[in-house]
């Protein structure tokens, strides 16, 4: 076995998904059988119970999966300890949102590339709400996320900005706004809102709170997703600030008065904690650390 078999096999034991693997380790589903036949040939033991419908490990898959990571984190520090003079080389792959890639990652990314040139790195922007799970499935090696409110005790963050939530309007269609007594009418007023996520979360929270059922006109991935339809008259939403800032929309939406006051995002870098055994992850987060305390631009926005 070799260590692209390994990184297959761990991206799977955490995915238990075969298209979802195939697809972030760019293998054919019938390439990413085979390989996954041949390693349970060669130990010798069934790793994954699998029908049409669910990919589970077995016993002998439970313990395997130590021996890969364990394997393949010695790899990375081999790989990093032989590194001629000390040059840092290889991939590098973060995810984040578009807000995220235009706001934060900028100067990281920047002074990364300038100490160490021959990293390669590998970008891929979506739904923020996906970080987390991009990153626990070993789709990439590090993420630019909002700390959730429970943080796994295996993963690592490190708070790079704050944003407040901010509640919008259209500027172009004022009367979508429903009044009573001078207060938002939650139940005639429409809203969108994201369909999962920290911003979603913290909303539904503080609606069962006050026992208010809310008006939902529309559930969207994506805050960018959540502005477009505020502009366009749909309803009001609720965003990060930060977003609301790098949005193209900027000066179509309003930021409403007297609303509820809802918990700040905190914003950071996120890496699986045992992913800093890895060189090129720990130049990333040294460096990242080193922008923090020097009280960047990134700090409260």
């Amino acid at each position: 076995m070799d260590i692209r078999t390994l990184q297959l096999f761990r991206h799977l034991s955490v995915s238990l998904h075969f298209a979802r693997t195939s697809l972030a380790c760019n293998i054919t589903p019938s390439a990413l059988t085979r390989v996954i036949q041949r390693l349970e040939a060669e130990v010798g033991e069934q790793l994954f119970m699998r029908d049409n419908r669910s990919v589970e490990l077995t016993f002998a898959g439970l313990a395997f999966k130590k021996y890969a990571e364990d394997v393949i984190l010695r790899w990375e520090r081999l790989q990093g300890e032989l590194s001629e003079d000390d040059v840092l080389a290889g991939e590098l792959s973060l995810y984040c949102s578009v807000t995220a890639a235009h706001s934060i990652l900028p100067e990281i990314i920047t002074k990364y590339r300038l100490v160490h040139p021959k990293v390669q790195i590998r970008l891929e922007t979506g739904d923020p709400a996906k970080s987390l799970s991009r990153l626990v499935n070993r789709d990439v090696d590090a993420v630019i996320a909002a700390l959730p409110e429970k943080m796994p005790k295996h993963l690592t963050f490190l708070k790079m900005a704050t944003s407040p939530l901010v509640f919008i309007g259209p500027r172009r269609f004022p009367d979508i706004l429903v009044y009573t007594k001078g207060k938002i009418d939650w139940e005639k007023t429409p809203m969108i809102i994201a369909d999962v996520g920290l911003s979603r979360e913290r909303m539904d929270l503080w609606f069962a709170k006050n026992r208010l059922v809310p008006n939902i006109y529309s559930r969207v991935a994506g805050h960018e997703a959540i502005i477009a339809l505020v502009n366009l008259g749909c309803g009001m939403g609720l965003v990060p600030r930060l977003v609301l800032e790098k949005s193209p929309l900027l000066k179509e939406v309003v930021i409403l008065d007297a609303m509820p006051k809802l918990p700040p995002y905190e914003i950071g870098l996120c890496t699986i904690q045992a992913n800093l055994i890895n060189p090129k992850i720990q130049a990333l987060w040294a460096l990242a650390i080193q922008i923090q305390q020097a009280s960047s631009p990134l700090g409260k926005i």
